[in-house]
């Protein structure tokens, strides 16, 4: 029998952008194209620093004439804040409406199958009075929806979907070496490109200026990058998140999330080179093995 999970995730909240001038609106502050937004299409896009630094993350999926954004419900507040310090004139309503709506996440190797999704990241279709989309960074992350609240439980496990948790959440993301917002990435610290951002489909290089878009695309195309977030086993007691990676007497990286034993790490790329040879990587009284995702794109031996 086909199998797949669903978790109503309550650290999700929903901010809806009405209006319309919402995609203009948008457009010029995000790190992707806002055009690309369809009943049949969502998006997973960035809200930046000037300086190219992480702010905000989330999912913008279409419902009738208003955009949902998939967001963390507890920094809801701080992006509905600062995405109105924008909106001078234009036409556009910001409303938290995380009571009305509830984000779910569903996952397993059938859950596209069971929902009758195309294979595609980001494909979207209504679904119970809502929206449900292929997670739009990684097909095999699996799906995503947003549902009226008081339905959404029952409106997915009439479905076929089996309840799961957290937990088993957590680890599916963690393994596929995905971040979750600012569980992974330091605010106002964090760059998208060390953080998978450009292979999960979370800028779009051909788009116009939004904000920290400069800094964002220097880095790409002088090929800056050094350090990576990757997936990582954990031998020993689950280091806290921002705990140092050591490779001997030398620094290698950061943690990052962690659970039962698979964890998410900021490791410099030299190092984890170099671990193979002469490792491990510790941290804290932890032994650490890096795995480099199917999906993640490193520069050639040589290359810039």
């Amino acid at each position: 029998m086909a199998e797949a999970y669903f978790f109503l995730a309550s650290e999700r909240g929903v901010l809806t952008v009405g209006g319309p001038d919402r995609r203009a609106f948008l457009q010029g502050l995000i790190s992707n194209d806002v055009e690309k937004i369809a009943p049949q299409q969502a998006i997973h896009a960035a809200l930046l620093t000037p300086q190219g630094r992480y702010l905000h993350d989330f999912f913008l999926v279409e419902l009738g004439e208003t955009l949902l954004i998939d967001c963390e419900r507890a920094r809801l507040p701080e992006l509905q804040k600062k995405l109105s310090m924008f909106r001078l004139r234009s036409k556009v309503t910001l409303e938290d409406q995380s009571e009305r709506w509830a984000v779910a996440v569903i996952w397993d190797e059938d859950a596209r199958e069971i929902l009758n999704l195309p294979p595609e990241p980001g494909s979207a279709m209504n679904f119970a009075e809502g929206a449900i989309y292929v997670d739009p960074r990684l097909g095999a992350m699996g799906c995503r929806a947003v549902l009226p609240a008081e339905t959404a439980a029952a409106s997915l496990a009439k479905a076929g979907l089996e309840p799961g948790d957290q937990a088993a959440w957590d680890i599916h993301r963690m393994s596929l070496g995905v971040p979750d917002g600012s569980r992974d990435l330091p605010v106002e610290k964090a760059f998208l490109l060390e953080s998978g951002f450009d292979e999960l489909n979370g800028v779009d290089w051909k788009k116009g200026c939004y904000m920290g878009q400069e800094l964002t695309a220097r880095t790409k195309y002088r090929g800056l990058v050094r350090k990576r977030l990757l997936p990582v086993t954990v031998e020993g007691p689950m280091p806290a998140p921002g705990t140092l990676v050591m490779l001997g007497e030398k620094e290698a990286g950061e943690m990052r999330s962690g659970r039962d034993g698979h964890a998410l790490a900021l490791l410099r790329l030299e190092m984890v080179e170099a671990a193979k040879q002469s490792g491990p990587l510790t941290a804290g009284a932890a032994k650490l093995t890096a795995h480099l995702p199917g999906w993640i794109r490193l520069p050639e031996a040589g290359e810039a």
